[in-house]
């Protein structure tokens, strides 16, 4: 008994019409990957960018305290009558100096410009530069004790009103305190720049 066997045989037609397909395929594939792989590594160097910057402002801001420190040390050190005198040689003013319609950093360019700012050494191991200048936080140079100075801190004795028992009215001393605000500006790598701030009384 004889028995055939039949297998459909693709026609040679139907096998040039597939020809090249899956290198089409493969090929987009290849292209995605590629984008893929590119955004992943910008992305990446984004974050590491990210966090280099938020290193260097928090370096800089971490050297302002010296800064603040060199500029507290003028202000405690000799006699106190040093301070009723604007001295811009080391970045001093006996009156208050707040930014009028600018911001700190521009009215730091504006000090900085007039040579009315102390620059300290630049830091080589980190690359910061730090700047500072003082203000007295009174109306005008002088004594703080005369009327017209308006310091930040009355001057004048406080009150209480005596008890239930009608024990009067008890003046409280208070300490002829000033208040003197250090400003400091840093400088640093990639463009940084950060202020930081303390008020001390004396």
């Amino acid at each position: 008994m004889l028995s055939s066997q039949f297998r459909r045989v693709p026609s040679p037609r139907f096998r040039r019409s597939q020809e090249g397909v899956v290198l089409f395929m493969a090929l987009i594939m290849l292209v995605a990957m590629t984008l893929a792989g590119v955004a992943l590594v910008r992305s990446v160097d984004t974050s590491n960018l990210i966090a280099g910057n938020l290193a260097f402002k928090q370096s800089a801001t971490s050297e302002g305290e010296i800064g603040l420190e060199t500029g507290i040390g003028w202000v405690l050190a000799g006699p106190s009558t040093k301070l009723t005198a604007t001295d811009t040689n080391n970045g001093y003013f006996a009156v208050r100096g707040d930014p009028s319609g600018q911001t700190w950093a521009e009215y730091f360019e504006t000090l900085e410009s007039n040579s009315q700012v102390v620059s300290l050494p630049l830091d080589t191991s980190t690359g910061n530069q730090v700047s500072y200048v003082i203000h007295r936080l009174c109306n005008q140079a002088g004594l703080s004790t005369v009327p017209g100075a308006l310091c930040s801190v009355p001057q004048s004795a406080g009150s209480s009103e005596g008890s239930s028992k009608g024990g009067g009215t008890v003046g409280l001393q208070r300490s002829s305190e000033v208040y003197y605000r250090v400003t400091a500006k840093i400088v640093g790598p990639r463009n940084t720049v950060s202020f930081v701030q303390s008020v001390i009384a004396l």
